[in-house]
């Protein structure tokens, strides 16, 4: 067997959560301290369509006929992806896989490459908290500042503590109602997944109702252990 055949793969997690729970900034937190990358189903289509790769290629046309690009396709550009310099490390898959059928689909493209998926981690949230926690967001449009209607208000009310600005903006799919319609529609997509990966014993847990510090502690000492 030579050197090429044993040499260690990247490592693969995948993130869990429903919007809202912080997989953006974990994740990122995780690229910093883990050099991993993180991939989502958007970034690998749009590079690989930009770099012209075969799998690239196939999914433009796709898309230009105003097509839904077919799981084959993504996981070809995964595999491509996969075999990039940058990802040594390790990726954390974040939107992907999204069914069974997927999650189905991914072992047997790892299993070919002597991967698998390390660990799947589900960001755990309490529904009630996080439609409150979403709903009272908002930030001021001229400078981004970021500002909660409980959590943190400007000194002045309507005023941008950062720039000055009054001109302060909601997006519109925070409210409340659907807000708790995304919720909803995450936990009947994401159940059937979470039960997967139970059964395969690589399901972790996590309360991403706490401090962002300590979510990322719970989550360095994981991420630290699958990639040992």
């Amino acid at each position: 067997m030579s050197g090429a055949e044993t040499m260690t793969r990247p490592a693969v997690l995948i993130l869990l959560g429903p919007p809202g729970a912080g997989k953006g900034t974990q994740a990122r937190m995780l690229q910093d301290r883990f050099g991993l990358v993180q991939l989502s189903t958007g970034d690998l289509l749009r590079a690989a369509v930009a770099a012209g790769t075969e799998a690239g290629k196939t999914a433009k046309a796709v898309m230009t006929a105003g097509g839904l690009v077919s799981d084959d396709i993504v996981l070809a550009i995964l595999k491509d992806r996969l075999e990039e310099p940058d990802v040594a490390q390790g990726v954390i898959l974040d939107g992907f896989p999204r069914t069974n059928v997927q999650a189905e689909a991914l072992d047997k493209l790892l299993a070919q490459n002597g991967q698998r998926v390390n660990a799947a981690i589900s960001l755990e949230v309490d529904d009630t908290e996080m439609v409150t926690r979403i709903a009272g967001r908002y930030t001021c449009g001229n400078c981004g500042e970021g500002y909660h209607d409980t959590f943190k208000t400007p000194a002045i009310i309507g005023t941008c503590d950062k720039c000055g600005s009054t001109n302060m903006v909601r997006r519109a799919d925070d409210k409340a109602e659907t807000v708790g319609q995304r919720l909803a529609a995450y936990h009947a997509q994401t159940a059937p997944l979470i039960t997967y990966y139970e059964r395969q014993g690589n399901l972790q847990r996590i309360d991403a109702m706490g401090e962002i510090g300590q979510v990322a502690t719970e989550l360095s000492a994981i991420v630290e252990e699958a990639v040992a």
